[in-house]
């Protein structure tokens, strides 16, 4: 990487990071996380889910919530739905980016949605479709893509097939997940590449989870390879339900101090990252998954 290089972040707190927290926070608490983290200079910020309520009870209020957010100039806020139904609801609350799922393991998407990946990905197609003739940019999520907690390990090839179907059925990109934390440098560099062998890498995207401490080392391994997308969740919040010790995703502002301190261009300002993300950790009444933040303390 040189200092030229630029990296889109993709925040994903206030929908991965906050959907299994067990104490339901206020939609106006969600908002004013979502208007600080439209302060800081991030490009994509993902709001909420038009889930069922009965799958994911924190995120009923999406409408509302997606409704009450204050939309900046040049920020995109995607919201993800997981069938036509989610599709049209958000929709009608306004969003103009969506985002569907999938996994690369077959045992973890029938446990995940009651269904085999190809199952899944069908209902997809008319989201898609609408999509399209809406002008909205659909973006697709791959789960699982180093390991499952019910099968272990997922073969690359089913990663690969799986990114590159959601590719062609017309998501604009790939952001290919290791939902447990499970991964290490040189597995997310070989899945990568592989990867990258069937779908350009400006369209593909890394999501770690920091289980395991392995995160900022599997995000600089894919920059390296030429990744230039990177989800993270300010103050490290969420992580997978089925994962053991799941420790939530990779803080937002390790990521944006790590790449500072290499000289890449991000667009954000980490003080004001920081910031946001203790605000949330004392709403959340926990210490930040942060480091860089609990070093500012």
């Amino acid at each position: 990487m040189t200092p030229s290089d630029n990296v889109r972040i993709v925040e994903v707190g206030p929908r991965d990071g906050l959907q299994n927290e067990k104490a339901i926070i206020a939609a106006s608490d969600k908002i004013r996380l979502i208007d600080k983290l439209s302060q800081t200079g991030l490009r994509s910020i993902e709001a909420t889910s038009f889930v069922s309520p009965k799958w994911i009870p924190q995120l009923a209020d999406a409408a509302e919530v997606f409704a009450g957010i204050t939309k900046a100039a040049g920020v995109s806020y995607p919201v993800l739905v997981p069938n036509e139904q989610g599709y049209e609801r958000a929709r009608a609350a306004g969003a103009s980016e969506v985002a569907i799922f999938s996994a690369a393991s077959e045992a973890f998407n029938r446990k995940n949605v009651n269904a085999s990946i190809d199952e899944s990905i069908e209902r997809f197609i008319p989201v898609l479709e609408r999509a399209k003739a809406d002008g909205v940019n659909v973006r697709g999520y791959v789960s699982t893509v180093l390991g499952c907690p019910y099968q272990g390990d997922v073969p690359v090839a089913d990663v690969v097939r799986v990114s590159k179907r959601l590719y062609e059925l017309g998501c604009y990109e790939i952001s290919l997940g290791d939902t447990i934390g499970i991964g290490t440098p040189s597995r997310a560099r070989a899945m990568l590449r592989a990867v990258a062998s069937e779908i350009p890498m400006p369209a593909l995207a890394v999501h770690f989870h920091d289980t395991r401490g392995q995160a900022l080392a599997n995000i600089l391994a894919c920059l390296e390879e030429g990744v230039r997308v990177v989800d993270s969740s300010v103050s490290g919040t969420g992580g997978c339900p089925y994962a053991h010790g799941a420790s939530g995703n990779v803080a937002s502002e390790d990521v944006v101090y790590m790449l500072e301190g290499m000289g890449v261009a991000t667009g954000i300002d980490l003080d004001r990252m920081i910031e946001t993300g203790l605000w949330l950790s004392q709403l959340l009444g926990r210490e930040t998954g942060s480091k860089v933040a609990r070093a500012s303390l």
